[in-house]
């Protein structure tokens, strides 16, 4: 059943969401570029990576709609290495069939807020190209800025992929261990 944003309620995911939401990301990763892997994650390698982002205090959103799971989004570290703490990549998916509904919008402009109320800096998304106008797109609406691309980096489904870098920095204020503006 396909749902507005209006009629979605985006909200923190819980484990009963995952099942849902590995079969959101495995239609990705079996049918388009939107992801770079390969070989789609269980429903525990996602309980995994749900119980790591919520220890490091990021947020995994859904957007619940017609008594399923139409979408989801995720802020993940952008990198291992410690000066990057205050810096998260986004990434967001729609079930198929649900897009084009403003569900996208409504679950980055939740994750843009909860970002914010975690105290991250800067967010950082990677889109794939050629394939992603619509993810670029959503991104702008929402203040992500071009950052730079990297040229032939992917390979999926017997092409090379680029990857555009967009960018959103947040007006966090300092705190312990937070850098200044």
């Amino acid at each position: 059943m396909s749902a507005s944003a209006s009629t979605a309620a985006v909200r923190p995911a819980g484990a009963g969401d995952l099942p849902a939401v590995a079969a959101i990301h495995r239609h990705y990763v079996l049918h388009s570029v939107a992801t770079f892997e390969e070989e789609p994650h269980s429903a525990a390698r996602w309980r995994e990576r749900y119980d790591e982002l919520s220890r490091l205090g990021l947020p995994f959103l859904v957007a619940e709609a017609g008594g399923g799971v139409a979408g989801y989004a995720c802020a993940g570290p952008w990198r291992p290495k410690p000066a990057y703490r205050h810096t998260a990549e986004v990434s967001v998916y729609l079930a198929p069939g649900q897009t084009g509904r403003g569900l996208g919008t409504a679950l980055l402009g939740r994750l843009v807020e909860d970002c914010a109320a975690a105290g991250l800096h800067s967010l950082v998304a990677v889109i794939a190209e050629p394939g992603g106008d619509a993810s670029v797109a959503l991104h702008r609406r929402l203040g992500f800025t071009p950052a730079g691309r990297l040229t032939g980096v992917g390979y999926k489904h017997g092409r090379r992929l680029d990857t555009a870098l967009m960018q959103l920095l947040l007006p966090t204020a300092p705190g312990p261990g937070a850098p200044g503006p």
